[in-house]
């Protein structure tokens, strides 16, 4: 058995072709590219058994070789496919379990053996380099051509970074490189899977953050490491959906994912900084800024306006809103597209690969690291809130709501190391705290939006909207204190 490594990243055909010609790549190998012809049927039960348990089976025709490949377990991380691999080769275009146990990969049990069928084919031209770079031997293979499942088809065009020698680190790195060249973007779907979807097409959904599941005896750097991922994760997941524009909600998590990552950075760099981390976090807090404006837009129209009923101007005040709303959407969709955007995440993939995680300390132990940070931001929660209820400055109820904020991400970050059942009540809490603050938020921001509105057809209704906006954003104040202490009323559950 052999664990296969390798960086997936997507490619358009013109660039592509321009990268084959790229004297980088003659530098970096002593031997011309090598191209061959690769045809592959992957096999499956009628019931998706392999699918359903994370394998892939394919026999694969090389020139006048078949080799049959079983693939299991592992998983993907920022485009970084790592998975076991039982390869063996066979006569022909025929399974042989035999050889399969005799390599390795005794994996089958006997009763699916038989319901196995051809499910999807791909057929495709990879042109090889074997490239040495900083040390490391990487394969280089530049995939053309198609995926087929009946009448259905998915293209290919893609190339595929696979580590032969050195560190994963290495292949982000390379990638980098490689972008200062071309367009690339990091492809998180394996061709088998590209292939069970035109079978069984995905429907697309909003993914929301998921809790890392940690144990009292995790490492704490693996703990953290597992937060990282998990952020990076949630964000690339609605990448896609914001940028096709399906749902605002997809745009609203993509904030969500940064948010937390935000957060998660600023837990990291407690344990020892480096520059790289430094400048992720700002790369990151940027990022953030440039997809607010679009959210601000979003819930003033779906959100503050409906909920003020205004009626004079309404019409001419929704119609110039979505103008606006529309003017930052692109703004979105620009910022996501660039190859900086792309850059980041590679950035990610070689920083969390690197120096920065073998040097990092590992004395303390993950509950009581845990309990020292949200120790820390329950007590700053309780600062900026010593005044709550008698002021309406939206700075410092801005500044109460985001360590609110703070505190919320990091408590469902370490969630699991104290059970739902002693996390429920305090979190309902807070909860309920961080959306009243939100409100109030939202009050200001719908303030400030209004000065964008301010044409001279528009005055009296933005005028109108105003006082609505002001004189619900007094009333709250006594929602505000009630939330406040049904908060305060609550245990800390690290203690």
């Amino acid at each position: 058995m052999g664990i296969e490594t390798e960086l997936k990243l997507r490619i358009a055909p013109a660039h592509m072709a321009r990268l084959k010609r790229h004297p980088l790549l003659r530098s970096l190998s002593s031997e011309r590219a090598v191209t061959r012809k690769l045809y592959s049927v992957y096999f499956d039960t009628p019931d998706l058994y392999l699918h359903n348990a994370r394998m892939a089976l394919r026999l694969r025709r090389s020139g006048k070789q078949w080799l049959q490949t079983l693939k299991g377990g592992g998983g993907v991380q920022a485009g970084l496919h790592q998975r076991n691999e039982w390869e063996t080769p066979v006569p022909g275009e025929k399974l042989d379990f035999a050889a399969l146990e005799a390599a390795g990969g005794g994996h089958l049990p006997s009763g699916i053996r038989k319901k196995l069928q051809p499910f999807f084919v791909t057929d495709f031209s990879r042109s090889i380099r074997m490239l040495q770079f900083e040390g490391a031997v990487i394969e280089m293979g530049l995939d053309s051509g198609e995926i087929r499942a009946g009448s259905y088809v998915h293209t290919i065009s893609e190339l595929e970074l696979e580590l032969k020698s050195g560190e994963p680190l290495h292949l982000f790195r390379l990638a980098l490189t490689l972008l200062d060249i071309v367009p690339l973007e990091i492809e998180g779907v394996s061709k088998a899977e590209y292939g069970y979807r035109l079978r069984s097409p995905v429907k697309t959904v909003v993914k929301k953050a998921q809790t890392p599941n940690f144990l009292p005896q995790t490492s704490l750097k693996a703990a953290l490491q597992e937060m990282v991922w998990s952020c990076l994760s949630h964000l690339q997941a609605n990448v896609p959906g914001a940028l096709a524009q399906i749902d605002d909600e997809y745009l609203h998590q993509v904030r969500v994912a940064l948010r937390r990552l935000r957060v998660v950075l600023r837990i990291v760099a407690k344990q020892g900084g480096d520059a790289e981390l430094s400048a992720l976090r700002e790369s990151v807090a940027e990022l953030a800024s440039a997809l607010g404006q679009s959210r601000e837009w979003d819930v003033f129209i779906t959100q503050t306006l409906p909920a003020l009923h205004s009626h004079q101007d309404g019409e001419l005040i929704l119609r110039q809103s979505e103008k606006l709303r529309q003017h930052y959407h692109g703004r979105v969709l620009a910022v996501l597209q660039t190859g900086g955007f792309q850059r980041l995440l590679l950035r990610f993939g070689a920083w969390m690969n690197g120096a920065y995680w073998q040097m990092l300390a590992a004395d303390t132990g993950l509950p009581a690291f845990a309990a020292k940070i949200l120790r820390g931001q329950g007590r700053k929660v309780a600062r900026y809130a010593a005044h709550i209820g008698q002021t309406t400055d939206a700075r410092q109820l801005h500044v109460l709501r985001i360590a609110c904020k703070n505190l919320r991400y990091s408590a469902e970050l370490f969630a699991a190391l104290y059970g739902a059942k002693k996390t429920a009540s305090y979190m309902h809490a807070l909860a309920g705290l961080q959306d009243t603050l939100g409100e109030f938020n939202d009050h200001a921001v719908a303030l400030r939006l209004l000065d964008e509105l301010m044409q001279e057809e528009l005055q009296e209704g933005v005028a109108v909207l105003r006082e609505r906006i002001e004189h619900r954003h007094d009333l709250r104040l006594s929602e505000l204190r009630k939330a406040w202490k049904q908060f305060s009323k609550q245990s800390d559950f690290w203690e």
